[in-house]
């Protein structure tokens, strides 16, 4: 009797001697009736009571079990759960693999990814997280705070890295940043201080700048701190916000009406999975209307919005890799500290630049990380 692989090792290969394969692979459902055939044709099984056979036989099956499996329980099941779609995420994710590499652990080889996306649609969380639960996954890398929300009410037991949340404390994910506790740790984007610097930026490229139309989501998690936090700055720059609060990409084209109805000079977009999944449409509407814009990823300004400042993100996705290794390694996720990012993007679209009539300065250029011509 041996382990059948061909059936992921749930089932075993019987055969009896002097007779042909009886066919093979026998589910633990089935044993019994293997036993009754060799008890049948092994004088010393015959001899034994049924039951004490059946109870050697499945000591001796979960040995041969074990040594048959162990070389697939050396493969760690690590889950990425993502509120974005697969084309948005992909370049994260590439740097998450490229530093897992790095770090001596392949796909295929030592480690089986299982990736689950929600196609920006936040309401699919709660199901692709508890199926990774069913996966029986090692350890969860999430993106921001909608998805580790969902992933920290599937699991309590489960490590999860987080790669780019928005504030951890705030957005009740972690005790602290220096000691998370539970079973949540990972780096942060601080994107709500971000914000003010996003709005500084965009100042420098319309210095008469008096009024900002504020995209955001009130049902986002990152979103509604970033917009109060933004508060504070926009009142120390002289600068009036115009609240455009939108749940659904529905809800775009409205949104630039208003914009430019109430006159505003600027739009700026807080950061929510919605607008990181619509990146093309909200760039082309803000062309469209001739609004400068910002957003805190970089290919925002590859779509063609006016400029991008924020967290490198496929840097932060990269440096999850070393947390997702500490923990394989046996490391407690309560006993990693959260990261701060440290690395930033200013990326500059010149070509919208000029289509807006808009001069870039000299220094702003050379403050660029890129610039997009």
């Amino acid at each position: 009797m041996r382990c059948c692989p061909e059936r992921g090792g749930q089932q075993w290969r019987v055969a009896i001697r002097g007779k042909a394969d009886m066919g093979c692979c026998v589910a633990p459902s089935r044993l019994r009736v293997w036993v009754d055939t060799l008890i049948g044709t092994y004088p010393w099984a015959a001899a034994m009571r049924r039951r004490e056979f059946i109870s050697f036989s499945g000591t001796f099956f979960a040995f041969a079990f074990t040594s048959q499996v162990h070389s697939a329980s050396d493969v760690a099941i690590i889950g990425l759960l993502s509120p974005f779609s697969a084309a948005t995420a992909a370049p994260w994710h590439k740097a998450f693999l490229d530093g897992l590499r790095e770090l001596g652990w392949t796909e295929g080889k030592n480690i089986r990814i299982e990736y689950r996306y929600a196609e920006e649609n936040d309401a699919r969380l709660a199901e692709l997280a508890a199926d990774l639960v069913r996966h029986g996954v090692s350890v969860v890398v999430t993106s921001v705070n909608t998805d580790t929300l969902a992933m920290k009410d599937a699991t309590r037991t489960i490590p999860i890295v987080m790669a780019s949340a928005g504030d951890p404390v705030g957005g009740g994910l972690v005790h602290s940043l220096a000691r998370p506790g539970g079973n949540i740790t990972g780096l942060s984007q601080i994107a709500p201080e971000l914000a003010g610097r996003r709005l500084q930026v965009l100042k420098e490229f319309v210095p008469r700048l008096s009024r900002v139309a504020v995209l955001w989501n009130p049902k986002g998690t990152t979103s509604p701190i970033a917009w109060r936090e933004i508060q504070v700055p926009a009142q120390q720059l002289s600068i009036k916000l115009q609240s455009l609060p939108i749940t659904d990409a529905n809800g775009f084209e409205n949104a630039f009406q208003n914009a430019i109805a109430a006159r505003s000079d600027a739009l700026i977009i807080m950061p929510d999975p919605l607008f990181a999944g619509n990146l093309r449409p909200l760039a082309e509407l803000a062309a469209k209307n001739r609004l400068p814009s910002t957003f805190h990823l970089k290919e925002y300004a590859d779509y063609g919005g006016l400029v991008a400042y924020g967290v490198d993100r496929a840097d932060q996705f990269h440096r999850a890799a070393g947390y997702v290794d500490k923990i394989l390694k046996g490391a407690k996720p309560a006993d990693l500290p959260i990261e701060q990012p440290t690395k930033f993007e200013l990326v500059i679209n010149l070509k919208t630049a000029k289509a807006l009539g808009i001069t870039v300065s000299a220094s702003l250029l050379a403050r660029a990380d890129e610039v997009i011509e």
